[in-house]
Protein backbone atom coordinates (compact mmCIF):
# COMPACT_ATOMS: atom_id res chain seq x y z
CA UNK A 1 0.00 0.00 0.00
CA UNK A 2 1.02 3.80 -0.75
CA UNK A 3 1.91 5.91 2.48
CA UNK A 4 -0.59 6.33 5.09
CA UNK A 5 -1.17 9.86 4.04
CA UNK A 6 -2.24 8.60 0.91
CA UNK A 7 -4.89 6.63 2.19
CA UNK A 8 -8.57 8.09 2.27
CA UNK A 9 -11.53 6.10 3.74
CA UNK A 10 -14.80 6.98 1.83
CA UNK A 11 -17.68 5.91 3.45
CA UNK A 12 -20.44 5.77 1.30
CA UNK A 13 -18.13 5.07 -1.27
CA UNK A 14 -20.33 3.00 -3.74
CA UNK A 15 -23.43 5.66 -3.06
CA UNK A 16 -23.61 8.42 -6.11
CA UNK A 17 -21.67 11.41 -4.70
CA UNK A 18 -19.24 8.87 -2.62
CA UNK A 19 -18.19 7.11 -5.87
CA UNK A 20 -17.88 10.19 -7.61
CA UNK A 21 -14.96 11.42 -4.70
CA UNK A 22 -13.53 7.68 -5.05
CA UNK A 23 -12.62 8.82 -8.72
CA UNK A 24 -11.58 12.20 -8.22
CA UNK A 25 -9.22 10.98 -5.34
CA UNK A 26 -7.61 8.31 -8.11
CA UNK A 27 -7.22 10.85 -10.07
CA UNK A 28 -5.31 12.91 -7.65
CA UNK A 29 -3.04 9.86 -6.56
CA UNK A 30 -4.75 9.16 -3.26
CA UNK A 31 -5.72 5.26 -2.47
CA UNK A 32 -9.38 5.49 -1.44
CA UNK A 33 -10.96 2.45 0.50
CA UNK A 34 -14.77 2.21 0.44
CA UNK A 35 -16.55 1.63 3.45
CA UNK A 36 -20.48 0.76 2.33
CA UNK A 37 -23.50 -1.80 3.66
CA UNK A 38 -24.40 -1.48 -0.17
CA UNK A 39 -27.95 -0.89 1.07
CA UNK A 40 -28.54 2.15 -1.20
CA UNK A 41 -24.81 2.04 -2.73
CA UNK A 42 -23.54 0.03 -6.10
CA UNK A 43 -20.88 -2.32 -6.10
CA UNK A 44 -20.34 -1.63 -10.25
CA UNK A 45 -19.55 2.08 -8.98
CA UNK A 46 -16.37 1.03 -7.14
CA UNK A 47 -13.71 1.21 -9.66
CA UNK A 48 -11.53 -2.21 -9.89
CA UNK A 49 -8.91 -2.51 -7.66
CA UNK A 50 -10.26 -0.04 -4.82
CA UNK A 51 -10.68 -1.96 -1.23
CA UNK A 52 -14.31 -2.34 -0.66
CA UNK A 53 -15.12 -3.43 3.01
CA UNK A 54 -18.68 -4.60 2.94
CA UNK A 55 -20.08 -3.11 6.59
CA UNK A 56 -22.28 -0.79 8.26
CA UNK A 57 -21.16 1.80 10.83
CA UNK A 58 -23.81 0.65 12.87
CA UNK A 59 -21.86 -2.28 14.15
CA UNK A 60 -18.64 -0.86 15.96
CA UNK A 61 -16.72 -4.16 15.58
CA UNK A 62 -17.03 -3.66 11.62
CA UNK A 63 -15.43 -0.13 11.98
CA UNK A 64 -12.96 -1.03 14.06
CA UNK A 65 -11.90 -3.86 11.84
CA UNK A 66 -11.78 -1.68 8.63
CA UNK A 67 -9.47 0.83 10.96
CA UNK A 68 -7.62 -1.89 11.91
CA UNK A 69 -7.33 -3.50 8.08
CA UNK A 70 -6.43 -0.35 6.15
CA UNK A 71 -4.36 2.32 8.03
CA UNK A 72 -5.65 5.80 6.65
CA UNK A 73 -4.96 9.43 7.92
CA UNK A 74 -8.35 11.09 7.02
CA UNK A 75 -12.26 10.04 6.55
CA UNK A 76 -14.64 11.58 4.00
CA UNK A 77 -18.06 10.24 5.68
CA UNK A 78 -21.00 10.19 3.07
CA UNK A 79 -22.79 7.43 4.53
CA UNK A 80 -26.18 8.23 5.66
CA UNK A 81 -30.02 7.88 5.24
CA UNK A 82 -31.47 10.88 3.43
CA UNK A 83 -34.75 10.95 2.32
CA UNK A 84 -36.91 13.70 4.22
CA UNK A 85 -40.03 12.02 4.18
CA UNK A 86 -38.80 9.00 5.52
CA UNK A 87 -37.32 10.49 7.88
CA UNK A 88 -40.19 12.27 9.11
CA UNK A 89 -42.28 8.41 8.99
CA UNK A 90 -39.46 6.73 10.59
CA UNK A 91 -37.57 8.54 12.63
CA UNK A 92 -35.45 5.81 14.81
CA UNK A 93 -34.15 4.69 11.82
CA UNK A 94 -32.40 8.24 11.32
CA UNK A 95 -31.19 8.63 14.12
CA UNK A 96 -29.35 5.10 14.26
CA UNK A 97 -28.18 5.47 10.96
CA UNK A 98 -27.17 8.86 10.90
CA UNK A 99 -26.23 9.75 14.37
CA UNK A 100 -25.22 6.82 16.46
CA UNK A 101 -23.42 5.61 13.27
CA UNK A 102 -21.28 8.51 12.93
CA UNK A 103 -20.66 7.93 16.56
CA UNK A 104 -19.33 4.60 15.83
CA UNK A 105 -16.59 6.17 12.95
CA UNK A 106 -15.80 8.37 15.01
CA UNK A 107 -15.01 6.33 18.47
CA UNK A 108 -13.04 4.26 15.78
CA UNK A 109 -11.02 7.12 14.19
CA UNK A 110 -10.14 8.04 18.38
CA UNK A 111 -8.78 4.43 18.26
CA UNK A 112 -7.08 4.31 15.54
CA UNK A 113 -5.45 7.49 15.96
CA UNK A 114 -7.13 9.20 12.97
CA UNK A 115 -7.89 13.10 13.46
CA UNK A 116 -9.29 14.78 10.11
CA UNK A 117 -13.28 13.98 8.88
CA UNK A 118 -14.79 15.66 6.12
CA UNK A 119 -18.24 15.45 6.71
CA UNK A 120 -21.57 15.55 4.51
CA UNK A 121 -23.75 18.13 5.93
CA UNK A 122 -26.79 19.36 4.39
CA UNK A 123 -28.21 22.88 3.40
CA UNK A 124 -31.68 21.41 4.82
CA UNK A 125 -30.26 22.65 8.28
CA UNK A 126 -31.56 26.11 7.54
CA UNK A 127 -35.54 25.52 7.08
CA UNK A 128 -37.32 27.27 5.22
CA UNK A 129 -34.72 30.38 5.18
CA UNK A 130 -35.14 34.10 5.24
CA UNK A 131 -32.44 35.80 3.54
CA UNK A 132 -30.96 34.54 0.26
CA UNK A 133 -28.28 34.00 -0.24
CA UNK A 134 -27.95 32.00 2.71
CA UNK A 135 -24.66 32.54 4.80
CA UNK A 136 -23.05 29.78 7.32
CA UNK A 137 -24.31 32.30 10.47
CA UNK A 138 -27.59 32.01 9.42
CA UNK A 139 -29.46 30.45 12.40
CA UNK A 140 -30.21 26.97 11.83
CA UNK A 141 -33.78 25.72 11.81
CA UNK A 142 -34.55 21.77 12.36
CA UNK A 143 -37.80 20.81 10.39
CA UNK A 144 -37.77 17.21 9.90
CA UNK A 145 -35.74 14.16 11.75
CA UNK A 146 -33.03 14.34 8.41
CA UNK A 147 -32.19 17.80 9.30
CA UNK A 148 -31.95 17.28 12.69
CA UNK A 149 -29.54 14.57 12.18
CA UNK A 150 -27.15 16.60 10.25
CA UNK A 151 -27.41 19.70 12.98
CA UNK A 152 -26.55 16.99 15.68
CA UNK A 153 -23.31 15.38 13.93
CA UNK A 154 -22.18 19.16 13.22
CA UNK A 155 -22.52 19.59 16.65
CA UNK A 156 -20.53 16.09 17.70
CA UNK A 157 -17.94 17.02 15.98
CA UNK A 158 -17.89 20.88 17.37
CA UNK A 159 -17.90 19.22 20.73
CA UNK A 160 -14.43 16.65 19.78
CA UNK A 161 -12.69 19.53 18.11
CA UNK A 162 -13.14 21.68 21.44
CA UNK A 163 -11.85 18.93 23.20
CA UNK A 164 -8.78 17.99 20.98
CA UNK A 165 -9.70 15.14 19.34
CA UNK A 166 -10.46 16.10 15.75
CA UNK A 167 -10.03 18.42 13.12
CA UNK A 168 -13.44 18.29 10.69
CA UNK A 169 -14.63 20.38 7.79
CA UNK A 170 -18.28 20.03 7.57
CA UNK A 171 -19.79 20.72 4.07
CA UNK A 172 -23.59 21.63 3.89
CA UNK A 173 -24.62 20.51 0.19
CA UNK A 174 -27.36 22.45 -1.95
CA UNK A 175 -28.90 20.87 -4.29
CA UNK A 176 -26.62 18.43 -5.99
CA UNK A 177 -27.07 17.04 -9.19
CA UNK A 178 -25.34 16.46 -12.82
CA UNK A 179 -23.29 13.17 -13.03
CA UNK A 180 -20.00 11.95 -14.39
CA UNK A 181 -18.64 12.84 -17.78
CA UNK A 182 -16.99 9.81 -18.47
CA UNK A 183 -20.42 7.95 -17.54
CA UNK A 184 -20.69 4.61 -15.27
CA UNK A 185 -21.88 6.55 -12.48
CA UNK A 186 -24.48 8.69 -11.49
CA UNK A 187 -28.25 8.88 -9.12
CA UNK A 188 -29.32 5.33 -9.54
CA UNK A 189 -32.97 5.11 -7.80
CA UNK A 190 -35.81 3.22 -8.59
CA UNK A 191 -38.01 6.46 -7.49
CA UNK A 192 -35.80 9.57 -7.51
CA UNK A 193 -37.22 12.19 -5.12
CA UNK A 194 -35.14 14.74 -6.83
CA UNK A 195 -36.12 17.52 -9.46
CA UNK A 196 -33.84 16.92 -12.11
CA UNK A 197 -33.06 13.02 -12.39
CA UNK A 198 -37.42 13.13 -12.32
CA UNK A 199 -36.95 16.01 -15.23
CA UNK A 200 -34.61 13.71 -17.04
CA UNK A 201 -37.01 10.73 -16.79
CA UNK A 202 -39.11 12.59 -18.89
CA UNK A 203 -37.35 13.69 -21.10
CA UNK A 204 -35.83 10.17 -21.88
CA UNK A 205 -39.49 8.79 -22.01
CA UNK A 206 -38.85 6.95 -19.28
CA UNK A 207 -41.58 8.91 -17.52
CA UNK A 208 -44.92 10.13 -18.88
CA UNK A 209 -45.04 13.48 -17.08
CA UNK A 210 -43.54 15.74 -14.49
CA UNK A 211 -45.18 16.23 -11.12
CA UNK A 212 -44.53 20.21 -10.35
CA UNK A 213 -45.77 20.81 -6.76
CA UNK A 214 -47.30 24.27 -6.40
CA UNK A 215 -47.29 27.32 -8.47
CA UNK A 216 -48.39 29.76 -6.44
CA UNK A 217 -45.55 30.80 -4.58
CA UNK A 218 -44.58 34.03 -3.93
CA UNK A 219 -41.26 33.53 -6.88
CA UNK A 220 -41.21 35.17 -10.31
CA UNK A 221 -43.21 31.82 -11.78
CA UNK A 222 -44.64 31.09 -8.75
CA UNK A 223 -42.31 27.55 -8.00
CA UNK A 224 -39.88 26.84 -5.50
CA UNK A 225 -36.32 28.10 -6.32
CA UNK A 226 -33.57 25.47 -5.82
CA UNK A 227 -29.58 26.34 -6.01
CA UNK A 228 -28.19 23.24 -7.78
CA UNK A 229 -24.20 22.24 -7.91
CA UNK A 230 -22.81 19.80 -9.93
CA UNK A 231 -21.84 16.71 -8.46
CA UNK A 232 -17.86 16.63 -9.55
CA UNK A 233 -17.66 20.71 -8.23
CA UNK A 234 -19.09 19.52 -5.35
CA UNK A 235 -16.51 16.18 -4.67
CA UNK A 236 -13.80 19.05 -6.09
CA UNK A 237 -14.54 20.74 -3.09
CA UNK A 238 -13.71 17.72 -0.80
CA UNK A 239 -10.58 17.10 -1.86
CA UNK A 240 -9.75 21.16 -1.02
CA UNK A 241 -10.92 20.33 2.20
CA UNK A 242 -8.40 17.36 2.75
CA UNK A 243 -6.06 19.38 1.16
CA UNK A 244 -6.52 21.79 3.67
CA UNK A 245 -7.00 19.91 6.94
CA UNK A 246 -3.69 18.15 6.11
CA UNK A 247 -2.05 21.50 5.71
CA UNK A 248 -3.74 22.61 8.94
CA UNK A 249 -4.92 25.85 7.09
CA UNK A 250 -8.15 25.00 7.62
CA UNK A 251 -10.20 23.21 10.53
CA UNK A 252 -13.38 23.34 12.68
CA UNK A 253 -15.28 24.97 9.95
CA UNK A 254 -18.83 24.47 8.46
CA UNK A 255 -19.10 25.53 4.78
CA UNK A 256 -22.02 25.88 2.43
CA UNK A 257 -21.17 24.27 -0.63
CA UNK A 258 -24.16 25.67 -3.96
CA UNK A 259 -23.26 27.58 -7.41
CA UNK A 260 -24.97 30.90 -6.00
CA UNK A 261 -27.43 31.41 -8.35
CA UNK A 262 -31.10 30.01 -7.94
CA UNK A 263 -33.62 28.31 -10.65
CA UNK A 264 -37.54 27.98 -10.66
CA UNK A 265 -38.95 24.99 -11.17
CA UNK A 266 -40.01 25.64 -14.41
CA UNK A 267 -36.40 27.63 -15.58
CA UNK A 268 -34.94 24.02 -14.74
CA UNK A 269 -37.70 22.35 -17.11
CA UNK A 270 -37.49 25.05 -19.50
CA UNK A 271 -33.21 24.74 -19.64
CA UNK A 272 -33.98 21.03 -19.79
CA UNK A 273 -35.87 21.30 -23.28
CA UNK A 274 -33.26 23.25 -24.69
CA UNK A 275 -30.11 21.03 -23.38
CA UNK A 276 -32.34 18.04 -24.46
CA UNK A 277 -34.60 19.00 -27.14
CA UNK A 278 -36.98 16.77 -25.77
CA UNK A 279 -40.61 17.82 -24.76
CA UNK A 280 -40.85 17.56 -20.79
CA UNK A 281 -44.29 17.10 -19.85
CA UNK A 282 -45.67 18.41 -16.71
CA UNK A 283 -48.80 18.86 -14.58
CA UNK A 284 -48.74 21.07 -11.32
CA UNK A 285 -50.14 19.50 -7.72
CA UNK A 286 -50.42 21.16 -4.69
CA UNK A 287 -47.46 22.20 -2.59
CA UNK A 288 -45.52 19.25 -0.46
CA UNK A 289 -45.64 20.15 2.98
CA UNK A 290 -42.09 21.38 4.38
CA UNK A 291 -40.98 22.99 1.03
CA UNK A 292 -39.17 25.72 1.10
CA UNK A 293 -40.09 28.69 -1.04
CA UNK A 294 -36.56 29.73 -1.81
CA UNK A 295 -32.91 28.73 -1.12
CA UNK A 296 -29.93 29.73 -2.85
CA UNK A 297 -26.22 29.45 -1.24
CA UNK A 298 -23.38 32.49 -0.53
CA UNK A 299 -20.22 30.21 -1.59
CA UNK A 300 -17.95 32.90 -0.41
CA UNK A 301 -16.73 31.16 2.50
CA UNK A 302 -15.82 28.31 0.26
CA UNK A 303 -14.11 30.63 -1.67
CA UNK A 304 -12.37 32.35 0.92
CA UNK A 305 -11.06 29.42 2.83
CA UNK A 306 -10.92 26.27 0.37
CA UNK A 307 -10.14 28.81 -2.94
CA UNK A 308 -13.26 26.80 -4.20
CA UNK A 309 -16.26 28.16 -6.36
CA UNK A 310 -18.43 25.87 -9.09
CA UNK A 311 -17.14 25.27 -12.62
CA UNK A 312 -19.80 23.90 -14.46
CA UNK A 313 -23.74 25.86 -14.60
CA UNK A 314 -27.12 24.65 -15.17
CA UNK A 315 -26.61 22.90 -18.88
CA UNK A 316 -23.94 21.01 -17.93
CA UNK A 317 -25.97 19.34 -14.96
CA UNK A 318 -28.41 18.99 -17.09
CA UNK A 319 -26.53 17.35 -19.68
CA UNK A 320 -24.77 15.29 -17.74
CA UNK A 321 -27.50 13.86 -15.95
CA UNK A 322 -29.77 13.66 -19.63
CA UNK A 323 -26.81 11.30 -20.86
CA UNK A 324 -26.80 9.40 -17.55
CA UNK A 325 -31.03 8.71 -17.31
CA UNK A 326 -31.07 7.76 -21.10
CA UNK A 327 -28.14 5.69 -21.02
CA UNK A 328 -30.73 2.91 -18.78
CA UNK A 329 -29.68 4.09 -15.26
Amino acid sequence: MKSRAQNILITGGAGYIGSHMVRLLLEQGFKPVVFDNLSTGHKEFIPKGVPLVKGDLRDPAAVRRAFRRYPVSAVVHFAAAIVVPESVAEPLNYYENNVSATVNLLKGMKEAGVRRIVFSSSACVYGNPLKSPILENEPLKIENPYGATKVMVEQILGDLARAGCIDFIALRYFNVAGAHSQGGIGIKMAKPTHLIPNVMRVACGLKKELAVFGDDYPTKDGTCVRDYVHVVDLVEAHLLALRALAKGKVKNEVINLGNGRGFSVKEVIEAAVKVTGRPVPHKVLPRRPGDSVNVVASYAKARRLLGWKPQRGLDTILSSAYQWECAGS
